[in-house]
């Protein structure tokens, strides 16, 4: 097979959306930057859909917010919580005091493709599809580029950064040799879809049962759903059989009783092993770890994506001028890391402490459990929804774009 060499400035393993949102950003700062994806496509069933009022302001700084919401999406203004008969609202975005207050579900690869477009208006940016990363290029401890492979043959590509943003089982970091700090999750998804006619719920909604939780996200059409299940225990679902798993999902969602007979295969029905890890040390040099490739995050709050844009937002911010200078050194490195590492362990501490005090005991109950005494204030005071809607949906140090457009 052929050896095809080329170059940038800098290099980003992975499209997801901290590769890609730290490449229009550092492209738009007149940077050279290539982006290796391995797939052909960014369609994946296991993207996230949640666009937070973060994210969205962040959109919005850039210019290309009104363009965003064109696409389709749903609003997600507040949040409820389903169990049994009773529903508990938790979470009023509206009062947020941001450009747009909600959520936006909307499938990560229209956002993925709808950023990829806007790249392309500027001459730095590079994106090459069918391109996986395998290794990397060292001299003397100093990473100097990356290997991958194409349809066409072996890639070598020189850079004067590498990016690893190649998500949860990142090959970057693996290389690297950084050291992943096992934070451990007591959960599993497993993930499939259901048709939704239009007089279905508009909202997205989680529903909890005895020992039961299933989490049914709008994507118009079809609902995209997760039924949580403690970690490990696919194959005693398998074992109960298909027609059990059916009853489980209709006596969670009653409205969709009719449907369920459309998971007529466990091949239908995909297991999400959740992880929740971090590195101790992000970066080498010449080499940085960002979004899940840093810090797998739990489904809990679906935060992953805006974390990651976040953390793209802070690497072009400290790294685009020393990177077009030719004086990247490691504690410009180091500096990412200390300016992301704290909203990082904030938020795995709140997942860890939704999975451990609520998820697992209310997977483990043999019975609907009494409603827990926050989801009753939070519903009796709607002043107090206020602080998981901040939490949520603009997290711990939320980033702003200081880099210039080039």
């Amino acid at each position: 097979m052929s050896l095809e060499r080329t170059s940038a400035t800098c290099c980003i393993a992975g499209g997801g959306p901290a590769g890609i949102v730290t490449a229009v950003l550092l492209a738009r700062a007149g940077i050279d930057v290539l982006v290796l994806e391995k797939h052909a496509d960014f369609f994946r069933d296991f993207r996230g859909d949640t666009i937070h009022p973060s994210t969205l302001q962040l959109m919005h700084e850039l210019g290309f917010a009104e363009d965003l919401l064109r696409q389709p999406h749903q609003k997600v203004r507040d949040l409820a919580f389903h169990l049994g008969d009773a529903t508990f609202k938790i979470v009023d975005f509206s009062h947020l005091k941001i450009s747009y207050p909600f959520i936006a579900m909307m499938p990560q690869w229209d956002f993925l493709n709808f950023l990829a477009k806007k790249g392309e208006k500027y001459s730095g940016f590079r994106l090459r599809k069918n391109a996986e990363v395998t290794g990397l290029i060292e001299r003397s401890g100093l990473i100097t580029g990356v290997r991958a492979t194409t349809p066409a043959g072996e890639l070598e590509v020189s850079a004067d950064l590498v990016i690893g943003a190649d998500g949860r089982h990142s090959v970057v970091r693996e290389k690297a040799g950084l050291n992943v700090l096992d934070i451990g999750a007591p959960i599993d998804v497993l993930w499939f879809r259901l048709s939704r006619p239009q007089d279905d719920p508009e909202e997205t909604m989680a529903r909890l049962g005895a020992g039961q939780l299933l989490v049914m996200i709008n994507r118009n059409d079809y609902w995209q759903c997760g039924f949580v299940i403690p970690k490990g225990a696919n194959e005693i679902v398998r074992t109960q059989g298909l027609f059990a798993f059916q009853e489980k999902i209709a006596n969670l969602a009653p409205f969709a009783r009719g449907r369920v007979a459309e998971l007529n295969d466990w091949n239908e029905i995909k297991l999400l092993t959740v992880a929740i890890d971090r590195l101790e040390e992000w970066s080498r040099p010449g080499l940085i770890c960002i979004g899940d490739a840093a810090h797998a995050m739990s489904p809990v709050g679906g935060v992953g994506i805006n974390l990651a844009a976040q953390d793209a937002v802070a690497t072009a911010n400290i790294l685009a001028k020393p990177l077009a200078e030719k004086r990247l050194t490691l504690e410009d490195l180091r500096n990412v890391q200390k300016r992301r590492e704290f909203p990082t362990r904030f938020t795995q501490w709140i997942q860890v402490l939704v999975q451990n005090r609520i998820l697992q005991p209310l997977l483990s109950s043999r019975k609907l459990p009494k409603p827990p005494l926050f989801l009753r204030m939070l519903d009796r005071f709607p002043l107090l929804r206020r602080i998981p809607a901040y939490v949520v949906g603009i997290g711990v140090r939320p980033e702003h774009i200081q880099t210039p457009e080039i």
